[in-house]
């Protein structure tokens, strides 16, 4: 249930932010309407799973699916930059949830460890702080590109200059994810993680991470034919590769603390 709550507010911010990036003008405002009901949605299946563990995430997630339904009736009545100030307080609602229900650093160090040792926990413990920012980037951004790739097919006369903008920032978060994720990994090796988990981390990396990078690209190139289709087809798949990449990575955080 934890895992649950955790991916839904991640994914409730990404989605947000990836949103919020876009140029407003150049996208119909049937976009953000729709995909904040979904918001809500994401909200409130999280308040639920709060509610189950008790955690003051609960009270995030309200305040998340109150705010979903007051920006969806701002981009009803076409109020741009109400509606854009929704977004980006719903990605730092929800980054604040996925903070408060975050699991707290438990790692233990056994006896005696090497100056680099310490660094290397401090470091890894750093890094947990970026791993819900990053996460949610990397799922909700995939999602929100998805979407709005769909969406041409309701508005066939927008400009594909939103869609491009999204994938670029995309792979920026991919990047800043990999590298992230690689640092903590430095780190758990140098504290001896068992290498009994090398096979989910690469699973998590080979997919979620450098599967997602390559599918990201495909879609660019679909894109510069143009043909908006293929990239929402690619963009399907790019989804459940992130999903499939982060879910390991909060599986392996939860069980080693370390932000893989």
């Amino acid at each position: 249930m934890d895992v649950l709550l955790a991916f839904l507010l991640r994914l409730a911010g990404g989605l947000a932010a990836g949103m919020a990036v876009l140029p407003a003008r150049q996208v119909t405002s049937g976009y953000y309407r729709n995909n904040l009901y979904v918001l809500l949605g994401c909200h409130l299946l999280a308040g639920l799973a709060a509610w189950r563990l008790k955690t003051p995430a609960a009270a995030w997630c309200a305040t998340g699916a109150v705010l979903s339904y007051l920006g969806a009736v701002c981009w009803l009545y076409e109020q741009r930059r109400a509606g854009r100030l929704a977004l980006w307080l719903l990605a730092a609602i929800a980054l604040a949830g996925a903070w408060t229900a975050q699991r707290p650093w438990q790692y233990q160090v056994a006896g005696h460890v090497s100056s680099a040792g310490a660094r290397n926990v401090q470091l890894a413990a750093a890094l947990r702080w970026c791993e819900a920012p990053l996460s949610g980037a990397l799922v909700g951004g995939s999602v929100a590109a998805m979407l709005l790739g769909h969406w041409y097919l309701n508005a066939p006369g927008m400009q594909l200059a939103p869609l491009v903008r999204l994938l670029r920032w995309l792979l920026a978060c991919v990047v800043l994810r990999a590298a992230a994720s690689a640092v903590s990994a430095w780190a758990a090796w140098g504290l001896g993680v068992p290498a009994g988990e090398a096979w989910f981390l690469a699973l998590r990396w080979g997919i979620g991470l450098a599967g997602t990078l390559v599918l990201l690209v495909m879609a660019g190139r679909s894109l510069g034919v143009p043909n908006t289709q293929s990239a929402t087809g690619i963009l399907y798949v790019a989804v459940i590769a992130a999903f499939a990449g982060e879910l390991l990575a909060l599986l392996l955080a939860g069980r080693h603390a370390f932000a893989l």
